[in-house]
């Protein structure tokens, strides 16, 4: 018996029967809307609250469902619970002030769908900005095609500064550089931050109403572009739940080539992180080097895929074309003198005694206050989160190939950087394994229609951490559900709490220390 079947059945009161479950999860119902003993009594057998997300299925049941994701370091499964929701009361108790990580899920699923979170201890709209109208657009009834009014009336009101000599400081939401719209209004008392607030949802583009809309080999380009810089992971995790839907087993060359583009993604984010870390901080020739080396990943992309950011290249059953074995052999010298280089700018950054001044004990996050706020990914595992979901959940071809995690407790701007290091050296291994492996065969198998109402996740650890996909297939092949959740979601909380007590010239470089996604938090 695994873990969580031994957690379910010592408490087997608290759930009814599994259903439909799958290799990779366990699906589980709720007897009725209040989750909190059993995600109390899961929290307490070691399981970490995933996520949380709505359902609107009125039309086929005269419910709602809440979704609430769990995860066991020694069980390679996820567990789905479900929640019904009468949606004449269209309400559920909140866990906000229990687990931290659920503050903005909930009040996405109240913006969303209008369940309102109760007891939420700061239940003011997230997604929906204060001055729209009062609809609920993931709800079927409400038409993508809708023009609202405009507009009026102030976007948000910040809770103002007190006490003498104390200043605000707004920052965008516009911004001088080509990142997307995020507001930062700082509390300060000279230089030193007090503390900051943070308002973005400025661009939602309304992506998971609009998989609703699409046909299933039309859906995979538009998973791709939630998040730019990180398309081939994204649209990895969406070609997974399709799969584990539709039941298909991708070919053997599949796993190796999603393996080897998927590390390929994250070495390019990674190294032009390291060089923007460094030019925050004044060291403009580490960042010319590090540009220069996140360039020659991009030409690796294109010489492999055609496309530098890797678009266009995953589908459901695989990958749409195999890798020229030619282009592969290239490829590896080219990834020498990568690594080559890339020690070269490493060394030059942690040879300048003035950088590590500037990065040591900045922007400190507590692992035990990055626990509680669910930070995923480098910024969790630069602050003692042990989790990866390559590792804990494996997929593609991670169960067969050697890697570590590395984790620091330190948890500053420094160790956040080192941890993207480490991340680069494993992910050269684990491309030359890979490659290694890669031989002649199949590069895609045949995806069946998807059987209606049928339900599953994907997850996949993209280069700032865990990006889930939740997918209910439709009737005519479609999308009746599609839920996504980027890490940038979990992990803007960790930058209010790292950067309380910093000064605020320290701020860009603690910013770019967790280079979160804009575009993927407001999908």
């Amino acid at each position: 018996m695994s873990k969580l079947d031994e957690i379910l059945a010592a408490g087997s009161e608290l759930f009814a029967q599994p259903r439909n479950s799958r290799p990779n999860e366990i699906n589980i119902d709720l007897p009725g809307t209040d989750a909190r003993a059993a995600a109390a009594y899961l929290r307490s057998a070691g399981c970490r609250h995933v996520s949380v997300f709505a359902e609107d299925r009125t039309e086929e049941e005269s419910l709602a469902y809440l979704y609430y994701v769990f995860e066991h370091a020694e069980d390679k499964r996820y567990l789905v619970v479900r929640a019904p929701v009468d949606p004449r009361q269209a309400e559920f108790p909140s866990m906000a002030a229990e687990v931290p990580a659920l503050n903005w899920q909930e009040r996405e699923i109240q913006d969303w769908f209008g369940i309102e979170a109760v007891g939420h201890p700061n239940p003011r709209r997230v997604a929906l900005h204060d001055n729209w109208p009062d609809v609920h657009p993931l709800r079927k009834e409400f038409p993508i095609e809708t023009v609202l009014p405009p507009f009026e009336g102030e976007r948000h009101v910040y809770r103002p500064t007190l006490g003498e000599g104390v200043f605000q400081i707004p920052v965008g939401p516009v911004h001088a550089g080509i990142i997307e719209p995020g507001h930062f209004n700082f509390a300060v008392a000279g230089e030193p931050i007090l503390y900051l607030q943070l308002r973005m949802f400025y661009t939602h583009k309304g992506i998971e109403k609009r998989f609703e809309q699409l046909p299933l080999h039309h859906a995979v380009y538009l998973a791709e572009s939630v998040s730019g810089d990180s398309s081939f992971s994204h649209g990895t995790a969406f070609c997974q739940a399709v799969e584990r839907i539709a039941g298909v087993e991708i070919p053997a060359a599949a796993r190796l080539t999603r393996t080897i583009l998927l590390e390929l993604e994250r070495i390019y984010n990674h190294v032009a992180d390291i060089g923007a870390i460094a030019t925050d901080v004044g060291f403009a020739i580490a960042n010319a080097h590090a540009s220069r080396l996140r360039e020659a990943v991009l030409g690796i992309n294109e010489e492999l895929t055609g496309s530098r950011l890797l678009r266009g290249v995953v589908c459901p059953g695989g990958t749409r074309h195999a890798l020229d074995r030619g282009r592969v052999s290239a490829s590896h010298e080219a990834l020498a003198e990568f690594e080559r280089q890339f020690a070269g700018v490493v060394d030059m950054i942690e040879s300048s005694d003035s950088t590590r001044d500037r990065l040591e004990r900045t922007g400190f996050l507590h692992p035990e206050k990055a626990r509680d706020l669910g930070i995923i990914g480098v910024g969790g595992r630069a602050s003692g989160q042990d989790l990866d979901v390559r590792r804990d959940h494996p997929y593609a071809a991670y169960d067969s190939l050697p890697f570590q995690v590395p984790v620091y407790q330190e948890g500053d701007v420094m160790r956040r950087m080192q941890v993207r290091i480490d991340e680069v050296g494993q992910s050269l291994a684990l491309i030359r394994a890979a490659q290694s492996r890669l031989e002649p065969g199949k590069h895609r198998a045949p995806v069946p229609p998807l059987p209606v109402d049928e339900c599953a996740l994907g997850a996949v650890e993209g280069w700032r951490g865990e990006i889930l996909y939740w997918i209910r297939a439709g009737k005519d092949n479609r999308i009746a559900r599609c839920k996504v959740k980027d890490p940038s979601l979990n992990n803007w909380p960790a930058l209010v709490e790292a950067v309380q007590g910093n000064i605020v010239p320290d701020f860009p470089v603690i910013n770019k220390s967790f280079n979160l996604s804009y575009s993927g938090t407001d999908r």
